[in-house]
């Protein structure tokens, strides 16, 4: 028997054999002789899944759901045609070779600005024979089972494939190119985004309120620990109240991540950077000053959040009353108590975080990693994962703090109100460093849950919303 068989271009050791298509219309025994498989390294499987399914639909003629040997060939000859007309308009000098210089200039045209070594990178990541120049049989060879057939998608291929760092920490915003904002790619992340933050934090909504009870209520005389902590808010408003203050949280993804992006574009332009992505450095500017920009836009529902997270059953009937409650009783000024610690977190969190990440992230690439840059998702889930505790375990004294400032007129009534340095001491003094890390437990338990769950329904909306995999 004959098996007919193709080999995609990555380098992995441990390979697992998916079945491509097998024709219907043939004789048991004579199956295998139309089967065609790929070896695919195990990690990429459900990108190379992807690929199948528009591989598929681009080849099925007789609307079968599937691909016999005829329509698989009819494919290949209708794509080999289309990727040598995208070879002929990346091929600058007409010489029959493609060269890093050439594929920085296509990019270039497109909006995307690179530099020399990524461009080889590209170039490496295709070359067989080493000339760091690539042909039109390499070329083919290359592209031949990845669906792109025009420059935009095969540019799309190379960034989410080879070269370009994925998901960045949610304090520094993700990097977009002015081709993927045409495509609406912005816009469609932001609503995938959004919409897997509501489901992630309405599930992990309990352990938050009791984060913030812990940080205002616990204290060496007032020992709340986790099962006491539950307890006593279903004691006192049963299962819904676990989800007090969950509405003003889920509502303010919104705004706060669309404003994060916009001024997180405007700094860019501000720094005076051409090139489309920015640096290591530039990013943690622009994006502690963009996160800064968006605290301070939607920093009244911040407070709105930890006052009706704290507030008795019945005390407020709704967000707005709870509004009209505290801008009646202390006025404006009460929706930007404990701003300052706020900011002044910023910077150690984004910092810690984008370092921890790309540290982490680097050397795992520097370890582990042959020809590609893309460690892949789970990789990357776990350093984000980490660099957002280590990022968290930094500011996490000034988060209490700013906690603690915005509910002191509710639950200290008639009591002066203290500063931020003046509580930084009064902690210390009374309950000792220990009490700057109060409801830490809760906010790490709910960390991991957080991520899987951002996870899975982002990765199922970016599906819905037509959205390629970063």
């Amino acid at each position: 028997m004959l098996c007919l068989c193709l080999y995609l271009p990555v380098d992995i050791s441990e390979r697992i054999e998916l079945q491509y298509f097998e024709s219907d219309s043939l004789p048991v025994q004579l199956k295998s002789l139309f089967k065609l498989s790929l070896f695919l390294p195990s990690q990429e499987f459900d990108s190379y899944r992807k690929w199948r399914k528009k591989i598929v639909k681009a080849g099925d003629k007789d609307l079968d759901g599937q691909l016999d040997f005829e329509e698989f060939v009819h494919y290949l000859r209708d794509h080999e045609k289309k990727l040598r007309l995208v070879f002929k308009s990346l091929d600058k000098k007409n010489d029959g070779h493609i060269d890093s210089q050439e594929i920085m200039q296509s990019l270039r045209d497109l909006g995307v600005h690179i530099s020399e070594e990524q461009a080889e990178k590209i170039l490496k990541s295709m070359d067989k024979n080493g000339k760091m120049t690539i042909d039109w049989n390499e070329w083919r060879d290359y592209h031949l089972l990845h669906p792109a057939d025009n420059i935009p998608e095969i540019i799309l291929y190379w960034k989410h494939s080879t070269i370009f760092d994925v998901g960045e920490s949610m304090m520094v915003p993700d990097e977009f190119t002015a081709e993927e904002k045409k495509m609406g790619m912005l816009w469609r992340h932001l609503v995938a985004g959004g919409g897997a933050g509501a489901v992630s934090r309405t599930c992990t909504a309990p352990l938050d309120r009791l984060k913030v009870l812990m940080q205002v209520h616990a204290s060496r005389s007032n020992t709340m620990g986790i099962t006491g902590g539950f307890a006593q808010m279903i004691r006192e408003g049963g299962l819904r109240s676990l989800w007090r203050g969950n509405g003003i949280n889920v509502l303010k993804i919104a705004p706060e991540s669309a404003i994060k992006f916009m001024a997180y574009e405007q700094i860019k332009r501000l720094i005076g950077s051409n090139q489309e992505t920015l640096g290591i450095l530039e990013r943690l500017v622009a994006g502690s000053l963009a996160g800064a920009i968006a605290q301070s836009s939607i920093y009244p529902m911040e407070v709105l959040k930890t006052r009706l997270a704290l507030g008795r059953t019945g005390q407020y009937s709704g967000i707005m009353d709870c509004a009209k409650h505290i801008f009646k009783k202390e006025g404006l000024t009460a929706f930007y108590k404990g701003y300052i610690p706020n900011m002044l977190g910023i910077i150690p969190y984004a910092g810690i975080d984008l370092a921890v990440y790309e540290t982490l992230k680097n050397s795992w690439l520097q370890r582990f990693a042959t020809d590609s840059a893309d460690p892949g998702v789970f990789v990357l889930l776990a350093c984000g994962t980490m660099s957002s505790t280590c990022g968290q375990l930094a500011s996490y004294p000034l988060a209490l703090v700013r906690t603690r400032m915005q509910a002191q007129a509710a639950t200290q009534e008639g009591s002066p109100q203290m500063t931020m340095t003046g509580l930084f001491r009064h902690i210390v003094r009374t309950e000792g460093a220990i009490g700057l890390y109060r409801g830490l437990a809760p906010n790490f338990m709910k960390v991991i849950p957080a991520v899987s769950i951002s996870y899975v329904v982002y990765e199922n909306l970016k599906i819905t919303l037509g959205v390629q995999s970063r």
